[in-house]
């Protein structure tokens, strides 16, 4: 029963593992990850919103490194602190509270016209080509573009930015077989920390209107981020809003060519396609698991979690839960209710969801608009990310018609 993330059979599809984890061992002891498993739905909701349970996990595991190590992750874990997404109440809340003064519907709903904007000039660039790796032309590009413009960053430093945030997922997101990953993290930090610490100096002397203004003054009960604050905040923005959107976009395009009946009755009924986005997370969505360790020793059904202890609560196995879903293993763009995981839940629940939602809708709608008849180039003509946390396509090679 020891899950192994790395074997190529599971990370093409890990859902009958799961399956036989939930039904065999739920709250399951991994020795080789040395790691708790927790695959039932009921389960993972009450370890994303328990007290014996915490998101502050890095320290613990920055005090285990050799001191090599340590000073070489000492930038990235001294900003990654100090992210919304590492921190507990209180520190979580006022953080949260200041982001959603900049980070509100109407923000999003005015992000629309850039989104379709950004999304039509990509689709431009696949005129007359017949074979490509959506992954890198399509599902990349247009979440990274929309969250440079959202920061106020130039458009022709794409690249550095996709560069930036690939070396620090590898650190972020768990890449298992990277050697280098320390490394590679270490000198996205690096470049991220310099880039936003010099924007948000030019924005000081020189404002003007867009979400970065707003969250230079963001303002709670007359209480602001510090400089490391924006600064980290501006990272997980970057970092996160490009990430799981870019698999989100790529695992839907997957998912619907596989499944030409749903991809049908979407093209029909075009007004399905929030229902489709929803599903598409329920069903293979960009996230695999949320990582959190055990704050104080506790039970779990008959499971002694020690402090300390590191939880996985796998969110793709959640999404997948036959106690919850009615046939959970088919993919249905109209299913109802669909009270899926993918974006956390309890106080940590994703503060960016609503744009990654826009953005899906946008670009998958978009797309089989122009090429509805796309198929795979070859049957397994796709590689998915090895790592623990995101669920993501490192290829998708297609033929477009």
């Amino acid at each position: 029963m020891n899950y192994d993330p790395s074997d190529p059979n599971i990370l093409a599809n890990p859902y009958p593992y799961f399956s036989s984890l939930r039904n065999e061992d739920p709250i399951h002891w991994n020795a080789k990850l040395k790691s708790w498993i927790i695959t039932r739905y009921d389960d993972v909701k009450s370890i994303l919103s328990s007290d014996n349970i915490t998101v502050d996990r890095l320290n613990t595991f920055y005090s285990k490194l050799p001191s090599d190590e340590a000073k070489l992750l000492e930038e990235i874990v001294k900003y990654l602190n100090l992210w919304a997404a590492f921190r507990n109440p209180p520190d979580h809340t006022r953080i949260r509270k200041i982001m959603m003064v900049a980070f509100t519907r109407k923000s999003i709903t005015e992000m629309q016209p850039k989104i379709n904007a950004i999304t039509d000039a990509t689709l431009s660039k696949l005129k007359n080509i017949n074979e490509i790796d959506l992954v890198n032309n399509y599902a990349s590009p247009i979440p990274a573009l929309t969250i440079m413009h959202l920061l106020g960053v130039p458009i022709d430093m794409l690249e550095e930015f996709k560069s930036w945030s690939d070396d620090m997922s590898k650190f972020i997101g768990g890449a298992r077989n990277d050697k280098h990953k320390y490394e590679k993290a270490s000198r996205g930090c690096r470049k991220m920390v310099s880039f936003f610490r010099e924007i948000i100096k030019e924005r000081r002397k020189k404002p003007s209107e867009g979400f970065l203004m707003d969250l230079i003054n963001a303002s709670v009960e007359n209480d602001k981020f510090s400089d490391d604050e924006l600064i980290a905040t501006c990272m997980l923005i970057l970092f996160a809003g490009h990430e799981t959107t870019t698999n989100l976009i790529s695992n839907g395009i997957l998912t619907l060519i596989r499944n030409p009946l749903e991809l049908k009755k979407l093209l029909k009924n075009p007004n399905l396609i929030d229902s489709t986005i929803e599903e598409i997370m329920r069903f293979d969505g960009p996230t695999n698991s949320l990582v959190r360790n055990v704050e104080r020793d506790h039970k779990l059904h008959d499971k002694e979690l020690k402090k300390g202890d590191r939880v996985f609560a796998m969110v793709s196995s959640a999404n997948r839960d036959e106690n919850i879903f009615s046939e959970p293993d088919i993919f249905k763009i109209d299913r109802s209710p669909n009270r899926h995981l993918t974006f956390g839940y309890g106080p940590h629940l994703c503060i960016g969801a609503a744009l990654a939602r826009e953005e899906g809708r946008i670009a998958i709608n978009n797309f089989f608009k122009h090429y509805p008849k796309t198929k795979l180039k070859a049957e397994n003509s796709y590689q998915w990310i090895d790592a623990m946390v995101p669920r993501g396509l490192k290829t998708l090679d297609v033929r477009l018609t």
